[in-house]
């Protein structure tokens, strides 16, 4: 890679997985997940730079060029990883801003190398921004990179956004380390929410916090004006669409079905490993359906995604013990010779093989105690053109507010998830289909690409230049 880039990407980790070959060869290829579909597209328009971690502890590698885009590793220590990433990042802020589903951990060493780590991620931005370049920073792990950053580089147009909640005041206020951070997510122009009830906690929490004056979305500084708002993400939808409309991925869904033994009904879970992902609850519902008799032997079976994570955290492994165990009861309960109830697989799929469980399944159950928006449901209202399926969801999730035809639950209410999976399984082709016809139009109308092209255009717009004339201006009003 040679001279810098007008826009620059700044994430916890680069959009690429180096893969090795049989022969030990080494290779990368470009990571899954919503981020980095959302993101590649305008980098590779804009022919700009991506700076993040390449996921190997205590190696240094020279920025290099993958799939035409311009990648700079960000180099971190075996320890640097625990203590900023597991720790402060993933044992603080995580269930912090999940509504305290677990306890966060508040520990001084945590948070001394994650603000150690965001300085280096700020100082790699710096170097390789262009003059009044376009930066835009991903995510919790690097909330202190805005501030750090502008004062790198006072020429810089920077925006931020937050992928998972932003709690409200009396929960962050329990972070000792409150006012930087906050004053660090302020060193953006631009500061993106899911949903705008967390662009409201901010500007409310930045009143009470720092005394800052707020209007409408603009918090005013001394000399210029912050932007907070609402920019909730999304997926290829045109993508996943003509995926599943590819005769193997159709025809792999029928076999599916057939290697679960062809039943009435079934309902699938796809998340990640973690605590605030529902998962025990809507095994817990799908258990006591066959224990109360209301779903007959055979009926239905439950396939239960769970993608390894974070697993050298106590609080995940202890998780994976629990769940497990739970399947293994369920299972030990119900299976008969030829049936089996519940299908857990704690691994990862790719992209073909998961499209195809999403249109093998009749109910898709999508439970987190919190959720920033959860993509997997809009990944299955994509993969529908048939209008079959229902999806179950969690009330507690950003894509509840957009999916309102879905069969909505409070997840810590079983009964509530009994009965809409019951809902769900009784429904009849002509409502799931009026269902599935409007979720669909909404995730077509607002995919990935207009989220990543709504963020740019509120950060670019001159309207949003920094102005120490608008804010005088304010102010003497």
């Amino acid at each position: 890679m040679s001279g810098r880039s007008s826009f620059l990407i700044v994430a916890n980790r680069l959009p690429v997985d180096r893969t090795l070959a049989p022969d030990g060869t080494a290779s990368w290829r470009r990571s899954p997940g919503g981020l980095v579909t959302a993101i590649a597209p305008v980098m590779q328009r804009r022919h700009g730079a991506w700076a993040g971690w390449h996921g190997a502890p205590d190696e240094k590698l020279a920025p290099f060029e993958q799939d035409g885009m311009s990648l700079i590793p960000v180099p971190l220590s075996a320890s640097e990883v625990e203590l900023y990433y597991e720790g402060f990042s993933n044992a603080t802020l995580w269930p912090l801003y999940h509504d305290v589903v677990a306890t966060p951990v508040f520990d001084r060493k945590m948070w001394d190398t994650y603000r150690m780590v965001n300085q280096r991620f700020a100082e790699a931005a710096a170097e390789a921004a262009d003059e009044g370049a376009v930066v835009w920073v991903q995510d919790y792990q690097l909330q202190l990179v805005p501030a750090m950053l502008r004062r790198l580089r006072p020429d810089l147009r920077i925006g931020f956004f937050l992928h998972i909640p932003f709690p409200p005041t009396e929960l962050f206020w329990r972070l000792p380390w409150r006012k930087e951070l906050v004053e660090g997510l302020l060193g953006a122009d631009l500061v993106g929410f899911q949903l705008p009830g967390g662009a409201s906690n901010f500007r409310r929490l930045c009143r009470r916090l720092l005394g800052l004056p707020y209007k409408g979305n603009e918090i005013f500084l001394d000399d210029r004006i912050v932007t907070t708002q609402a920019f909730p993400i999304s997926v290829d939808f045109a993508q996943l669409d003509s995926l599943v409309r590819e005769p193997h991925i159709v025809a792999r869904a029928k076999e599916i079905r057939m290697e679960l033994g062809d039943p009435e009904h079934v309902l699938l879970g796809v998340d990640r490993l973690d605590y605030t992902k529902g998962i025990g609850q809507r095994l817990e519902a799908f258990g006591e359906l066959l224990n109360d008799g209301r779903l007959r032997p055979g009926e239905a079976v439950f396939v239960q995604i769970a993608t390894p994570s974070r697993e050298r955290v106590d609080e995940y492994r202890r998780l994976r013990d629990d769940i497990e165990l739970q399947v293994g009861r369920i299972n030990g309960e119900h299976a008969q010779l030829g049936y089996q109830p519940v299908w857990y697989f704690h691994q990862s799929y790719n992209h073909e093989e998961l499209a195809a469980l999403y249109l093998a399944a009749d109910v898709m159950v999508v439970t987190p105690l919190r959720d920033g928006m959860n993509l997997v449901a809009k990944e299955y209202v994509s993969c529908h053109h048939d209008l079959h399926g229902g999806l179950v969801l969690s009330e507690f999730t950003g894509a509840a507010d957009e999916l309102r035809q879905a069969y909505l639950v409070n997840p810590y209410d079983v009964e509530d998830v009994k009965r809409q999976m019951l809902t769900a399984m009784r429904a009849t082709p002509h409502e799931l289909a009026r269902r599935m016809r409007t979720m669909r139009r909404r995730v077509a109308t607002y995919d990935v690409d207009r989220w990543a092209s709504e963020f740019l255009t509120a950060l670019e717009s001159p309207a949003a230049e920094p102005s120490t004339r608008r804010s005088a201006s304010w102010r003497s009003g």
